[in-house]
């Protein structure tokens, strides 16, 4: 059976958000699964030396004519949310919770935590507002608020983010395919060539 392609992103990633909407199906055109990872990137950042994007010198301000104009290309929802970045330890905690269940679930979930912070601009990074997109979609509201507080689960996200920086894991989005790493959104094409024809 083929290997699964690893996709890791951070919930406050707008390029990740993006990813998210497009890596399932380019898989399943080629027979692959994925596995998704979310992480923390400030945490990678204490070891690669990045920084937010709005934070950075002209990169920033490109990204903010980019990212709109991603979405409009590839017909995503977004909308800037007022708050950028936030952190992703609520929404990395329900979500490795949930897929300790379900998966696939799981994978919903992100889409829908994704949706809910770069379309509708709720900050995900409240407990509460987790909660609550997570009940939106009839998963139990308070067993997960209980599980947000739990130390073995605060305990996930931090170990699956050093987990990726081991695989060499510096950014949002990235893919592990094969072995081979692929960084940003805009290297999917090269993702569905290796796929379609192998490695080049």
């Amino acid at each position: 059976m083929p290997t699964p392609i690893d996709f890791y992103f951070d919930f406050s990633s707008p390029y990740g958000y993006f990813a998210a909407h497009r890596i399932d199906a380019i898989a399943k055109a080629h027979g692959r699964t994925v596995e998704w990872h979310p992480i923390l990137l400030g945490l990678v950042f204490e070891v690669s030396g990045g920084r937010p994007l709005p934070t950075i010198p002209m990169k920033g301000d490109y990204a903010r004519v980019d990212v709109p104009r991603a979405a409009r290309f590839h017909g995503i929802a977004y909308a800037p949310p007022a708050k950028f970045p936030v952190s992703g330890q609520a929404a990395c905690r329900a979500f490795y919770w949930l897929a300790a269940q379900d998966a696939a679930r799981a994978q919903r979930l992100a889409l829908a935590l994704f949706h809910a912070y770069f379309a509708d601009g709720r900050d995900i990074s409240s407990p509460q507002v987790t909660v609550d997109v997570a009940a939106e979609m009839g998963v139990p509201g308070p067993a997960l608020a209980a599980a947000l507080s739990d130390p073995a689960v605060k305990e996930v996200p931090r170990s699956a983010t050093q987990q990726a920086i081991s695989r060499g894991v510096f950014g949002s989005p990235y893919f592990i395919v094969d072995g081979e790493p692929f960084w940003g959104n805009d290297r999917l094409d090269q993702v569905e060539r290796w796929l379609a024809s192998g490695p080049f």
